[in-house]
């Protein structure tokens, strides 16, 4: 016969409470939350534009023309998540995309008059959301938050060779 197996409430706790510290674990989720929120306003008022077309159009509407590159390094995204994204926008008429004159590895993207207005139906909704970021955290609390996601960044980039040599050595991989 097999013996019942009893779930110790207390421990689960304890270990959902130590997780909540999980920077590691908590990251994914964040930012699944915040994708699907964003889309959801975009669903809502935006035109139905995905969070990469709102991005990029954003970027574009700001910066002017641009590389691939370019929106790749604002976005802090992956180049080839563009590339794949970047045909279907050109498509939509969103964007005209062309070789670089200078150097015809490099793809220069612009709005099209049918992108900025797609990107004007937008951003009032995703104003909106700024705004009510900003009504949770105050403006100083964000560019504190934003140095912190720069110093996580920044160590999620030390090599991993380095960490573990560094922790055999006792060293301090902040410093």
């Amino acid at each position: 016969m097999t013996e019942q197996v009893t779930i110790d409430a207390d421990q689960v706790r304890a270990r959902m409470e130590r997780e909540g510290l999980n920077i590691f674990s908590r990251l994914p989720a964040v930012y699944a939350a915040s994708r699907t929120q964003g889309r959801k306003f975009l669903d809502f008022a935006g035109g139905g534009l995905s969070i990469v077309e709102w991005r990029t159009l954003w970027d574009l509407v700001e910066a002017g023309p641009m590389t691939i590159r370019d929106i790749a390094a604002i976005q802090r995204a992956d180049h080839s998540l563009l590339s794949r994204a970047l045909p279907e926008m050109r498509k939509k008429g969103f964007v005209e995309m062309q070789r670089s004159s200078r150097d015809a590895r490099q793809t220069i993207v612009q709005i099209t008059p049918k992108g900025r207005a797609a990107f004007d139906q937008a951003a009032p909704v995703m104003a909106h959301r700024r705004a009510a970021l900003r009504d949770v955290f105050t403006e100083e609390e964000i560019r504190d938050f934003a140095g912190f996601l720069d110093r996580l960044e920044q160590f999620l980039r030390i090599p991993v060779e380095q960490l573990v040599a560094d922790k055999i050595a006792g060293k301090d991989p902040a410093k």
